[in-house]
């Protein structure tokens, strides 16, 4: 009776131990075949604003960072994007900002190495991602900013502003902005403000996921339509 038992034991750990395996080949395997599409050619670098000791603007209600919504929306963008063959760089990938603990100069380094990341991708597009403010409590709307002077990000910026406006039901206009991040290399770059955190109403929608999911995906369409123009 107790050889009997011993052997169903072993054979029920042996069926374990194989279905192991095989869940996490299946697993694996599906991780991998999720981007295995035609490649586009093209490269997009998706930059989460803010990070680390830079939270950014601060939800009115709920106090959620900024940074940590452009993360969030920057991590679904960079999915959609890979699953439609584009190759991807984030300037960050977590909430920590790009420098380190001693440095003294945070925001500066901060910026630099962003640079880095950015000249280093050899680039079509740059996607700086943000969440807007305001001292009143009434704005609302994404918005789409290019760097001043450039007719090519002007361009790219109202076909952006124009997916914007179908999808997420904004009145804004793609304005020029004198932002760091939209000059700092010669790649055309974009920065797009998703919403603002200062009005009760947008932050309710800005630290939902499915909103946040939502915010990628009209980005990424627009993208997709200016890269697939190009």
């Amino acid at each position: 009776m107790f050889i009997l038992m011993k052997k169903r034991n072993i054979l029920i750990g042996l069926l374990v131990v194989a279905l192991t395996v095989g869940l996490c080949f299946a697993v694996t395997a599906t991780a991998t075949s999720a981007y295995s599409v035609p490649k586009t050619g093209r490269t997009v670098v998706i930059d989460a604003g803010h990070g680390g000791a830079d939270g950014g603007v601060v939800g009115v209600h709920t106090s959620v960072k900024e940074s940590d919504v452009n993360l969030a929306i920057a991590r679904s963008l960079k999915h959609f994007l890979k699953t439609k063959g584009y190759d991807v760089v984030m300037t960050r990938t977590t909430t920590d900002g790009l420098y380190g603990m001693t440095t003294k100069n945070k925001k500066l380094k901060d910026m630099q190495e962003r640079k880095k990341v950015i000249e280093n991708a050899d680039a079509d597009l740059v996607v700086s991602v943000h969440c807007n403010s305001y001292p009143r409590h009434d704005q609302t709307g994404a918005q789409v900013f290019y760097a001043p002077g450039s007719e090519t990000g002007k361009q790219n910026a109202e076909r952006m502003q124009s997916v914007l406006k179908a999808t997420l039901d904004t009145e804004r206009k793609a304005m020029s902005g004198d932002y760091f991040i939209l000059q700092c290399s010669a790649t055309p770059s974009l920065l797009v403000e998703c919403g603002f955190l200062t009005t009760p109403s947008e932050e309710k929608l800005l630290v939902s996921a499915a909103y946040q999911e939502k915010v990628a995906y009209a980005i990424f369409t627009g993208i997709h339509a200016i890269l697939s123009d190009g």
